[in-house]
């Protein structure tokens, strides 16, 4: 299984297919800004976003989203708070910034958000 720092650290791509966003490590994530839309509810019965746990990694659906590629363009990115499995979720500390960019092949390219980038709090 990897960590988020490793995947940070050696540039490990996620993937994306239609609406389905697919991250290389396990978080429980807290918010989901993509486009103008803020999402914070990740349940089954909720519109928005699902997120669940699977083997080795984390998928979110973005249900409002038909094909991410058709809506986000190479300028833009989704942007994500979350805490790594295992991790204290309480501890602010542990919480991480990430950007999502799509990229060519179903590559979705994973960084760690800088202090300029702007995030909704």
């Amino acid at each position: 299984m990897r960590s988020l720092d490793d995947v940070i650290k050696n540039k490990v791509n996620g993937l994306y297919y239609g609406n389905r966003v697919l991250l290389p490590f396990k978080a429980e994530i807290l918010k989901a800004i993509i486009e103008k839309n803020i999402i914070t509810d990740f349940s089954a019965t909720h519109k928005g976003a699902h997120c669940t746990i699977a083997g080795n990694y984390t998928e979110i659906y973005f249900l409002d989203y038909v094909d991410l590629s058709d809506e986000i363009s190479k300028y833009e990115t989704i942007k994500l708070v979350l805490v790594e499995e295992g991790k204290d979720i309480f501890d602010i500390n542990n919480h991480k910034k990430l950007l999502l960019h799509l990229k060519e092949n179903h590559q979705l390219l994973i960084q760690e958000a800088t202090e300029e980038i702007l995030f909704i709090e």
